[in-house]
């Protein structure tokens, strides 16, 4: 089964790539789906959406079975404001919803993880040192909690694989990719996965998981 990546950056924020070549690198690289998802809040949220849905149109049945969805990742917005947030980017047309979670290597003002969870996301990235109540509620909503390969925010990938493992929140392996260097592939990924300490068997499952995801649509 192929990789997937929920996770990734172009020059609509801080990412070196447009887009056309940020998926040509990862179809290249063993990536069966890709979501784009560039940071944003309410002054680009619209603007993104807008353009990254253009690609997404003309790219997907392009290359076969490879799919791209547009996304966004929701970062630094304040707590109070995730939910108007969550909503503008949903009725702007994001398929993959992310949320700047509270990693151990930014100022994201606390209370963000919680705020996040209550509202229609698919995933929390890098949630630092997320607690347990956190993380059940992410698992009683089917949120994915983000085991990243971007460095710093791979430091707490341990603790959060073992919140997954007690209390049943669904975990998801990303690049957070922002240059070329940065794509994913078979090999980033499962070291993403054998470094916070999970089997092969939970591995595998992530990947059953992210696929189940890449097959979204608008409801």
């Amino acid at each position: 089964m192929k990789i997937s990546d929920f996770h990734s950056h172009t020059i609509f924020s801080d990412g070196e790539l447009v887009p056309s070549e940020l998926i040509r690198r990862a179809i290249n690289s063993g990536v069966g789906a890709l979501a784009i998802t560039d940071h944003a809040d309410f002054s680009t949220i619209e603007h993104n959406l807008g353009n990254l849905k253009k690609v997404c149109d003309k790219i997907n049945g392009f290359y076969g079975n490879f799919r791209v969805l547009p996304g966004i990742e929701i970062t630094h917005v304040p707590p109070g404001l995730i939910k108007d947030a969550v909503t503008l980017s949903r009725k702007s047309g994001a398929l993959i919803v992310v949320v700047h979670g509270e990693t151990l290597v930014e100022p994201v003002e606390e209370g963000t993880n919680l705020a996040a969870l209550k509202e229609d996301i698919d995933i929390l990235s890098h949630p630092g040192l997320i607690t347990e109540e956190e993380a059940n509620l992410a698992a009683k909503k089917g949120i994915f909690l983000e085991l990243s390969l971007r460095k710093g925010h791979c430091l707490a990938n341990g603790h959060v694989a073992a919140m997954a493992r007690k209390t049943g929140a669904r975990l998801i392996i990303s690049s957070d990719a922002h240059s070329p260097s940065d794509i994913m592939d078979e090999g980033k990924y499962m070291a993403v996965g054998r470094g916070a300490g999970l089997t092969e068997a939970e591995i595998e499952k992530i990947k059953e998981n992210a696929a189940v995801l890449a097959k979204k649509t608008v409801v």
